[in-house]
C-alpha cells in the first residue's frame, strides 16, 4: 500500500498516549496511529447511515467514483453508479419533453 506524508495537530496527551503505546507494543507513532484510523473507519462502513451519506456525496457529485469504492466497496458502488446514470439519464428526458 504506498502511503502520504499527512500533517496534523493532536492534544499533547493523545500523542503522548499512542508513544505509550507505541513504545509497550513495539510499534512506532505513525502505525499506532494508522492502526486506530483504520479501526474507526472500519466501524463506520458498517454504519448504516455513514453509507447512505457517502453515496449522498456521490451523488451530489462532491466525491468521485474511486472515493465511493473506498468506502462502499466495488460491487456496491457499481450499483450506486448505474443507479446514478438512470436517473441522470431520467433527468435528462424530462427535461427535453418539457422543451418540447
Amino acid at each position: 500500500m504506498s502511503s502520504k506524508r499527512v500533517n496534523f495537530r493532536l492534544p499533547e496527551k493523545l500523542v503522548e498516549q499512542a508513544d505509550i503505546a507505541a513504545e509497550v507494543t513495539h510499534k512506532n507513532r505513525t502505525e499506532i496511529l494508522t492502526e486506530a484510523l483504520q479501526q474507526y473507519l472500519d466501524e463506520k462502513e458498517s454504519d448504516e447511515q455513514f453509507r447512505e451519506s457517502v453515496v449522498e456525496l456521490y451523488l451530489d457529485g462532491t466525491i468521485g467514483f474511486d472515493a465511493l469504492v473506498a468506502i462502499i466497496g466495488r460491487q456496491d458502488a457499481e450499483s450506486v453508479r448505474a443507479s446514478k446514470e438512470l436517473l441522470d439519464e431520467g433527468e435528462r428526458l424530462a427535461d427535453e419533453l418539457a422543451d418540447q
